[in-house]
């Protein structure tokens, strides 16, 4: 019996030869255009080109009318409870008592990331979409806390 791997004569084999690693120049530049019978006109996309806006309520996308509501309100005072810059946000505890009220990174104002313990002072706007809740906008730290080491917001630490 012969072998299944023998060629006969007269046979071409399927393999087709190795290139040495370039591939041909096309034969013309139509070659490289879809046909026409594949083009469509699409409709414009209304996030074609644009980022998705986050749905939590920022600085960048809140209503003309909740950051005049915010601006014209009254500034509070609190500690820093918590707050996480890989997360984005944390947490202030009212100087006057309360629930904490939740800050997001993009309120806070000023060249240093919050600690534990820093002293701040903020104004509130509601959190939509019921407005049963309350966000810290127009955040400033007051006073650092003593004795801790502060990083800025383009990462170099300074020791209070």
């Amino acid at each position: 019996m012969a072998s299944q791997t023998e060629s006969s004569p007269g046979v071409r084999s399927t393999t087709p030869p190795l290139n040495s690693g370039r591939s041909p120049p096309p034969k013309s530049t139509e070659s490289l255009h879809p046909p026409v019978c594949r083009h469509r006109d699409r409709s414009p996309s209304p996030v074609r080109g644009f980022n998705i806006p986050s749905p939590m309520p920022t600085r960048r996308n809140r209503t003309c009318s909740a950051t005049a509501r915010a601006s014209e309100g009254p500034v509070f005072a609190g500690v820093c409870k918590y707050f996480s810059r890989s997360r984005g946000h944390g947490f202030i505890t009212p100087a006057d008592g309360g629930s904490d009220i939740f800050v997001h990174i993009s309120d806070i104002e000023g060249e240093y990331v919050p600690v534990e313990g820093d002293e701040m002072s903020y104004k509130v706007c509601a959190v939509p979409p019921k407005n049963e809740k309350i966000q810290a906008v127009e955040v400033t730290i007051t006073h650092l806390k003593p004795g801790s080491k502060h990083e800025t917001w383009t990462g170099n630490v300074v020791s209070s």
